[in-house]
């Protein structure tokens, strides 16, 4: 069976599956391998200074030709520069977060660039809509990095009930079953970012995928909830100092604290200081593998699911 919809159409791609935008992880090789395996890869800008994020779209294009997207994090100071040069470099997506991308909307439409916004509540949906998004990402506090307070189980539906464009699900799903359900939800794709990390040509340090890897069901925290932005990684020793500070409610010993480390991690390999951001579906990851087989397992699995459902539901 085909797994070709509204969504796939839109971004014209062959699988509605799209790569989480993850900052110092998301680079153009994980992009445009997704991207040719039948995904939506995307560069994850994070604070990546303007010229840095040119050169990453410049060799995405150089590895694919098919579609691609950026992601950018609205509360970067320099956004309004990366969002120029986004215009200038031409992209197919730009994914957002932490904001309203409502004022680049026209800009970046009028260039021919699909704008889908990350939303983890049905009240920012409801205004990104407003504004024109191209698709939703409704992401649970599954997911890694940045979260909200809604599961994707509990999400997803409402974001469907809610808005008219195509919802992508996202936080928690790693393989064909999560795409299985989201349909069930009403979406009309995916959104992977912790199993990706684990794809070969994600260039993160090779010991955080080992890390990933080997991880169990209840082997991530969230801190920062004083801070009103938290965060999900996996536990290890700079998520216990992050705890105790957020027990004190000490935002600035929180920021001072947690700047700099998830390159720590993501470059360097520092297990225990640096921030592992994954979501809960690292448990659920169990090799490292090209993108390409990600994908193909993710489909492959789904399409079977969803053809045995009728069976499984008369049993």
């Amino acid at each position: 069976m085909s797994l070709a919809n509204r969504l796939t159409r839109l971004l014209g791609i062959e699988h509605p599956i799209i790569q989480g935008g993850m900052a110092w992880t998301a680079t153009a090789e994980l992009a445009a391998a997704v991207s040719n395996a039948g995904g939506l890869g995307i560069i994850g800008a994070g604070h990546m200074p303007t010229d840095i994020l040119r050169e990453q779209i410049r060799a995405a294009k150089a590895l694919t030709d098919r579609p691609f997207g950026v992601n950018l994090m609205l509360l970067t100071p320099h956004i309004d520069d990366l969002v120029q040069m986004v215009l200038q470099e031409g992209v197919a997506v730009v994914t957002t977060g932490a904001g309203n991308p409502g004022k680049y909307m026209p800009a970046l439409q009028d260039a021919g660039i699909k704008v889908i916004p990350i939303a983890p509540s049905v009240a920012l949906a409801k205004r990104l809509e407003a504004a024109g998004a191209d698709a939703i990402i409704g992401e649970g506090m599954e997911a890694g990095g940045h979260i909200g307070e809604l599961t994707t189980m509990v999400l997803t539906p409402q974001l469907v009930d809610a808005v008219s464009v195509p919802v992508i699900a996202a936080g928690g799903i790693a393989d064909g079953r999560g795409l299985a359900a989201a349909f069930a939800l009403g979406a009309e794709g995916v959104q992977v970012g912790t199993r990706f990390m684990c794809a070969d040509e994600c260039v993160i340090h090779p010991d955080v995928k080992e890390r990933i890897v080997k991880a169990r069901d209840r082997d991530t925290m969230v801190t920062g909830y004083s801070t009103g932005h938290p965060v999900r990684v996996l536990k290890n020793k700079l998520g216990r100092m992050l705890e105790e500070l957020d027990r004190a409610q000490d935002a600035k010993g929180l920021d001072e604290l947690g700047t700099g480390k998830l390159a720590l991690a993501m470059r360097q390999g520092d297990l225990e200081m640096g921030s592992l951001m994954a979501g809960q579906s690292a448990a659920m990851v169990k090799r490292i593998e090209p993108a390409a087989s990600i994908i193909a397992e993710i489909v492959t699995e789904a399409e079977r699911i969803l053809l045995d459902l009728p069976g499984r539901v008369n049993a």
